[in-house]
């Protein structure tokens, strides 16, 4: 008795804050290194929804900076609608608190956790409060405020709080410090450029200690922001039946078709029906086991899928493309986004995306990236649905080499849009295995797997079509040559029975005694205006024609020539070089040129 009496002195409530305290892990701040990244994740995706809400394209700043031992300054500034100054300490120094957890659409940040948590992971490591600065408009003060959290209430304590003279017309800024190591350099840039990909319309500027970098967006339109719907009748469970039915004054016919996604009268009335319920009953005093029947009743009715076109937000398979080529320069892009689906009741979208060649590495494992709604997945690759959904397609069947993952030079995008994304955890990291997501992503990536398999043919068909060429080019001049000398006659021309085999405009780079030439040949039946492009490290400064334009970068040159080629005839041209590089011809139709170096 004595000892239960001395173990119940010690028992008392703790508050969220004070749980966190001591399960940082959960929201990913389980190393220092992996809370620079956490820090500034919650931060761009706060700045992200608020500028989607005020319908701005965000240009969003983040700086990192040493400011003592082991201590880091990290600020994010963004040019959204800015935060009234009595929600600013709440947003900041409340966990559990923000305007989104009962929205039922797509937004990046619904717990109202993480940047809380930030900065309780700040006041834990480093004693400093978080600074926070946000203005509303160009006739409002800005307000600077110093913001840390009571652990034991989970309440907002503002250490200071005073007007700020700021230039941005509306905004907000934030300003954490903590004690971390920079070894998450190459991770960070990592998140921002693929935040940059699925983000088309944001454009990102990095301060990290002295150097600088700059992620551009690729379009000019600000995306449309999602809309919150109604709860789905096969997506809810007895506590939040329960919970609105206690808000509300309603009749249960009103009740249903005002409260839920895709309910009519008619639909209302058979689930009344099935329940045992009259229509006229008020559903704030039905009983635990009328509301039990009236569940059971909603969810075996069936009702049309809850609507996707304005509470999603996918990003769009043109905007994918240009994302990717932005950030990775490869031989072949294809993207795909899947009709919307429904699991629980929840609506989303997957979008998918392959790529290949390029300046992927050909050792090892495909590049991966996962996203859900437009944030990427940077860890628990491997707990992950889109990861396992990857390693179960054959890519044997589409010509890519594989031993559970793909191999070679291959970048596989996933991305998850949905109101509510089952994550694993707190940290959100990793999707959970849920069949009808799995199902879609599968379905995406073999649809991509068929286009990616047919360019792989279509290159194996031209690089044997070029070969069949160099060797046309390259032996029968020989040819002519030997005959001649047996003969005892002048050499031949051959190039019109090259034009005859190959009925193409036929571009080739050869060297010989320091000499580079460049020659294009149209066998075709029509004019062609192209332009040739060389790429070495070759200047080409004594060119009997000079291009019309030559860069430089990093020691190769491009060289560009335009012309317009009549059918049947010849250019040529000429400069003192060591040759090598790559020759590429544009402006003319693939199947209708043919490109051979041969100096290889």
């Amino acid at each position: 008795m004595v000892l239960a009496e001395e173990l119940a002195k010690q028992q008392r409530s703790i508050s969220v804050a004070e749980f966190f305290e001591k399960n940082k892990h959960l929201l990913g701040f389980d190393s220092p290194t992996r809370g620079v990244i956490t820090t500034i994740k919650e931060a761009v995706d706060n700045a992200l929804d608020a500028c989607e809400e005020a319908q701005v394209l965000p240009d969003i700043y983040i700086s990192i900076k040493k400011t003592g031992p082991e201590i880091f300054r990290i600020i994010v500034e963004d040019n959204g609608p800015g935060i009234v100054p009595a929600q600013v300490p709440f947003v900041f120094g409340k966990l559990l608190y923000g305007s989104r957890f009962h929205q039922i659409r797509q937004t990046r940040g619904q717990q109202g956790i993480g940047i809380s948590a930030a900065v309780l992971y700040a006041q834990l490591t480093s004693g400093l409060p978080t600074v926070v600065i946000s203005r509303t408009g160009v006739k409002e003060q800005a307000h600077k405020f110093g913001i840390q959290i009571k652990i034991e209430t989970n309440e907002p304590d503002v250490i200071s709080e005073q007007p700020f003279e700021w230039d941005r017309i509306h905004g907000t800024r934030v300003q954490i410090e903590f004690k971390s190591t920079m070894s998450a350099k190459k991770k960070l840039l990592e998140y921002l450029r693929y935040t940059s990909i699925v983000n088309p319309h944001a454009r990102f500027r990095v301060e990290l200690d002295d150097e600088a970098f700059t992620f551009e967006r690729v379009s000019q339109e600000v995306i449309a922001c999602p809309v919150a719907i109604q709860p789905h009748p096969h997506g809810i469970e007895f506590g939040q039946l329960k919970r609105m039915a206690a808000a509300s004054d309603e009749k249960l016919i009103d009740f249903l078709v005002n409260g839920f996604s895709r309910v009519g009268k008619k639909t209302a009335q058979e689930m009344c029906d099935r329940a045992g319920l009259k229509v006229t009953a008020k559903v704030a005093g039905l009983s635990a086991d009328e509301l039990k029947n009236l569940l059971a009743a909603m969810q075996a009715v069936a009702v049309p899928a809850p609507p996707t076109s304005q509470c999603l937000s996918p990003i769009g398979e043109d905007l994918i493309r240009r994302g990717l080529d932005k950030e990775f320069q490869m031989d072949f892009v294809a993207a795909r986004t899947r009709p919307s689906s429904v699991y629980s009741g929840h609506p989303f979208v997957v979008e998918a995306a392959i790529g290949y060649g390029g300046r992927l590495e050909a050792e090892g494992n495909a590049t991966i990236l996962r996203f859900a709604n437009r944030v990427p997945l940077m860890y628990q690759q491997g707990a992950c649905a889109i990861t396992e959904c990857i390693a179960n397609v054959n890519w044997k069947s589409y010509n890519i080499s594989q031993q559970g993952l793909p191999l070679g030079p291959v970048l596989i995008l996933v991305h998850v849009a949905s109101t509510n994304v089952p994550f694993t955890s707190e940290s959100k990291d990793a999707i959970a295995d849920i069949p009808e997501i799995e199902k879609e992503i599968v379905l995406a990536l073999q649809d991509l797997g068929r286009e990616l398999k047919t360019f792989l043919s279509r290159r194996d068909r031209n690089k044997l079509a070029e070969d069949r060429a160099r060797a046309v080019c390259a032996v029968i001049p020989e040819i002519a040559a030997k005959v001649s000398e047996i003969v005892e006659k002048p050499v031949v021309d051959t190039t019109p029975i090259e034009g005859r085999l190959m009925r193409k405009l036929i571009a080739k780079k050869w060297t010989r005694d320091g000499k580079v030439t460049i020659e294009a040949n149209n066998y075709t039946a029509s004019d062609v205006e192209i332009s040739v492009y060389d790429i070495s490290a070759d200047n080409a400064a004594d060119a009997d024609m000079p291009p019309a334009f030559s860069t430089e970068m990093d020691g190769q040159f491009t060289k560009v020539w335009k012309m317009a080629i009549p059918k049947q005839t010849v250019w040529r041209v000429t400069y003192t070089g060591k040759g090598g590089g790559m020759l590429d011809i544009r402006g003319i139709e693939d199947n209708k040129k043919m490109v051979v170096d041969l100096d290889v």
